[in-house]
């Protein structure tokens, strides 16, 4: 298994703050957003990432990750993880951004995590009992119109997904982690555009869904996804609480 980390976008929410960097490179306590996504993907098990962003940030990632030397793998005797870069040039979507990683992930089942997302549940077990279709991990949430939504029946199955609906069939938030088989690259090359000129991922799950490969996996734990001030706060106050609490 390999991993995708999207660390791409304008953070235009965050502005000023990513007048000068990317979002992914804010902190978040004590370390950067992007160390999160790395730190839990490791902790999965998985040594080969790919951090695809933008060209305008690029230098700026490698010189804070480097090749992966400041991760050490738990599963392997190795010294450090591999970090390799990939550049999406245009905001197209991250089902593009994804198959940017095509060559990469060559046969291997893949998890993409968008990179500004913080997930506090432990993924391993997901990870590790995963063999083909797609699981998407799903958070209750008391604002459900603001994500793109899943809904399931009474069996524990996906029977719909709706991108932010005016009314929400459920409050089950798509959050932005997601596991792969190696049939996820024909399935984006499948998809159309969007209205608004972009390959979406809700799309490519929706064609899982119709395959019957879709499975959920809810989240219990806290999630924050870093799209705006607040967010960034509340999550800095989260690590900084519980840095303390650890000592």
């Amino acid at each position: 298994m390999k991993a995708v980390i999207l660390a791409g976008g304008s953070g235009t929410r965050l502005h000023p703050l990513t007048l000068v960097t990317n979002k992914h490179l804010l902190p978040v306590f004590n370390k950067p957003v992007i160390y999160y996504a790395i730190e839990k993907l490791v902790d999965a098990g998985i040594t080969k990432i790919m951090v695809v962003t933008s060209p305008h940030h690029i230098d700026a990632f490698v010189k804070l990750l480097g090749s992966g030397q400041h991760f050490v793998p738990k599963t392997t005797n190795a010294k450090q993880i591999q970090i390799v870069y990939g550049i999406q040039n245009e905001p197209n979507g991250i089902a593009y951004g994804l198959f940017i990683a095509e060559d990469y992930i060559g046969d291997d089942n893949c998890v993409l995590f968008l990179g500004d997302n913080i997930f506090m549940d432990d993924i391993a077990p997901a990870v590790k009992k995963f063999k083909k279709g797609a699981t998407v991990f799903l958070k209750k949430v008391p604002d459900p119109k603001r994500f793109g939504i899943a809904e399931m029946n009474k069996k524990g199955k996906i029977i719909s997904l709706e991108e932010k609906p005016a009314t929400p069939k459920s409050n089950l938030a798509v959050t932005g982690l997601y596991i792969y088989d190696n049939t996820v690259f024909d399935k984006v090359r499948k998809i159309p555009p969007s209205a608004r000129g972009e390959y979406e991922i809700t799309s490519v799950n929706s064609l899982y869904l119709e395959e019957g490969t879709l499975r959920p996996q809810v989240l219990k734990k806290e999630w924050f996804d870093i799209g705006n001030i607040e967010s960034l706060h509340k999550a800095s106050l989260f690590m900084k609480k519980r840095s303390h609490n650890d000592k």
